[in-house]
């Protein structure tokens, strides 16, 4: 779909800032600037934060004009983000203040532009974020690096308050007061929302002031939406706790700015905030952004500035995928599964959306437990569920499920309780978040857990079909989902009975084989083959869903005959499948086995497009069938 999309040249902002005075008024207008800059960038990538980056814009605004001191010079005060969400906000800023290029506004989660997650590759961005709860600890040991090198800046962080349930946080409290760091300031974005709900309703955080206070910080609580009310917190700040870690919890509206993303602006009773991620609707994004424009404008009328001059552009927006999405085909297929065992307990890390449980939870409440962004919690309450005979199954993005709770889940395994582990949101695919949500190590980092077994299905015919072994075999799983939209091609693939540890030929070809599992590798396999019947070679593509079991008797057979034989996966080369698989050759002890090839990620994935980051990890169609040729043919792959 083609529309025009406008924006805030520098310049604007530059006029703005000089224009002027009232440190106030040129705060909020530049926020109003910010997120309609931060609104463009979205709707361009067709992804990102948008509730988070308007409710944190006035802080981020105060703090770069007024409060921080040098903050773009090696030496001057850091600020930045542990929820990380905002972080197209914080562009938007950056670029309004020269500090990042003008044209970088255009390439948010592009390849070689601004990722979806803060990351250090961009100037100005002092910390990456993973799962939340980092950063304060992170800015502690800024601090402490800075007192040995007798520097002497101040550090900002800013959380989300959904992230404050994430344990890592209480951690870093009494450190920080026992260190007497002065230097330290956190702001809480306390929108009351996290993701898509309410946090009241996921996992309370209480009397948020008085936790501060029992571990020694100074507290101040203001509306952080007003410049004026910013301003006197921090004013507060410097003169009553200078010697001690201080946080300003800062109660924001998400979406604050513009009433069509506002949470205010929520129906009654509405659970769903429909803003978190992703971009608004035309319809949506013309209606803020006038509403924007209108409410900057009158700001600027009132100093006597002319209105602002929006540039434009025509942009095709990105097309959505279509396909049914396995996360989703699951939740609807667990309802049936737990109507029909009672022994089915579903846990969920505040994603309750992405990971498919809404028919779960509103279909068995009784049988639902929101956990809240508390995964080390979550897995080691499925320990305990376990133990008296129910059958949790535990749910998050696999970047955070395999990661954090690890060694939760390791006690578990020790306790030889059968515990079912989804992790959604698997492998490469969408790249557009960055690479804090690219779960790419999960194979490696849980392969090796006793009595685990590791999945993943290509389609939903084979993600019924793993749901029904996961709740049939005696061992633990970790269920790897991708979240992207199935493909035609794998989705016609079907599925059949699944046997521990064998796959199944799903392309018949010649004595180059090639083995994948899931619908990203299995897609790309499937056009690659394609590609390479034209330069008469007949590829067979195997799916083998067993990502740490393999049935060598079944291995043997499939390799009888091959020449060639490539593994390629959605994942690190390190662990992986393509281990496991060249191992099982060698301990089957065969008199004749192929060459081998094992194709996987080599690095830290990239954002960008789909397009843009399978063809950059060489696991697009086309790189898979010129790696193929060159292997076969080396000197006719040209």
């Amino acid at each position: 779909m083609n529309i025009s999309l406008a924006w805030l040249p520098a310049d604007e902002f530059t006029r703005i800032l000089d224009g002027i005075d009232d440190p106030h008024d040129r705060s909020r207008a530049f926020a109003d600037a910010s997120r309609i800059n931060t609104l463009y960038s979205i709707m361009r990538a067709g992804s990102g934060h948008l509730g988070s980056s308007f409710s944190a814009a006035d802080a981020v605004a105060w703090l770069m004009l007024h409060e921080m001191r040098s903050p773009f010079e090696p030496d001057g005060d850091v600020y930045f983000s542990s929820k990380g969400h905002d972080a197209p906000g914080l562009y938007a800023s950056l670029i309004g203040l020269g500090a990042l290029p003008e044209e970088k506004l255009h390439q948010l989660r592009r390849l070689g532009g601004l990722p979806g997650h803060p990351d250090v590759s961009i100037p100005h961005m002092h910390a990456n974020t993973g799962s939340l709860g980092m950063g304060i600890s992170r800015a502690k040991g800024m601090i402490l690096a800075d007192r040995l090198a007798g520097a002497s800046r101040r550090v900002y962080v800013l959380t989300g308050d959904g992230e404050l349930q994430e344990g890592q946080n209480w951690e870093a409290l009494a450190g920080a007061v026992h260190h007497g760091m002065g230097e330290l300031t956190v702001i809480v974005d306390h929108n009351k929302i996290q993701s898509d709900t309410w946090v009241t309703d996921v996992s309370d955080l209480g009397d948020l002031e008085g936790k501060f206070r029992s571990f020694g910080w100074g507290v101040l609580r203001c509306d952080g939406n007003s410049a004026r009310e910013l301003d006197t917190a921090f004013r507060l700040r410097h003169k009553e706790h200078s010697g001690s870690p201080a946080v300003i919890i800062a109660d924001t509206v998400k979406g604050a700015g513009a009433s069509t993303f506002a949470a205010t602006s929520m129906p009654e009773g509405e659970w769903r905030y429909r803003f978190h991620s992703g971009a608004p609707s035309v319809e949506d994004y013309r209606s803020a952004h006038q509403e924007l424009l209108t409410s900057l404008n009158a700001l600027l009328g009132r100093h006597g500035l002319v209105p602002v001059e929006p540039a434009t552009a025509d942009v095709t927006l990105p097309a959505k995928a279509t396909g049914p999405q396995l996360p989703q085909v699951y939740g609807r297929a667990l309802v049936e599964r737990a109507l029909r065992d009672e022994r089915i307990v579903a846990l969920d890390a505040d994603l309750v959306l992405d990971t498919g449980l809404i028919p779960f939870s509103q279909t068995l409440p009784q049988r639902f437990i929101e956990c809240g962004i508390a995964e080390q919690d979550m897995v080691s309450m499925a320990g305990g569920l376990a133990s008296r005979g129910l059958l949790p199954f535990v749910h998050s993005f696999s970047c955070f499920l395999h990661a954090r709770p690890n060694e939760q889940m390791y006690t578990n395994a020790s306790e030889h309780r059968k515990i079912v582990y989804v992790g959604s949101l698997a492998g490469l695919i969408p790249a557009a978040p960055g690479h804090s949500h690219q779960a790419v190590r999960d194979i490696s980092a849980l392969g090796a857990i006793p009595g685990l077994v590791v999945l993943e299905p290509a389609n939903s015919a084979g993600t019924e079909a793993a749901l029904d072994f996961c709740i049939a075999h005696e061992s633990s799983t970790y269920l790897r989902l991708v979240s992207t939209p199935v493909s035609a091609e794998a989705e016609a693939l079907g599925a059949e009975p699944l046997t521990l540890g064998r796959g199944r030929v799903v392309r018949s070809g010649g004595a180059t084989v090639a083995i994948g599992s899931g619908p990203i590798v299995l897609t790309q396999l499937i056009r690659a083959a394609e590609l390479l019947a034209g330069r008469g070679i007949e590829l067979t593509v195997v799916d083998l869903p067993w990502l740490n079991r393999v049935d060598s008797d079944w291995l043997a057979d499939l390799t009888a005959g091959a020449d060639e034989l490539f593994v390629v996966e959605n994942h690190y080369t390190h662990g992986g499948q393509a281990d496991l698989i060249a191992r099982a050759l060698l301990e089957h002890r065969d008199d004749r086995i192929p060459a081998f090839t094992g194709i996987g990620l080599t690095e830290v994935p990239k954002c960008g497009t789909e397009a843009e980051v399978l063809d950059a990890h060489g696991l697009s169609a086309e790189r898979l069938a010129e790696r193929f040729l060159a292997r076969i043919r080396p000197n006719e792959h040209h």
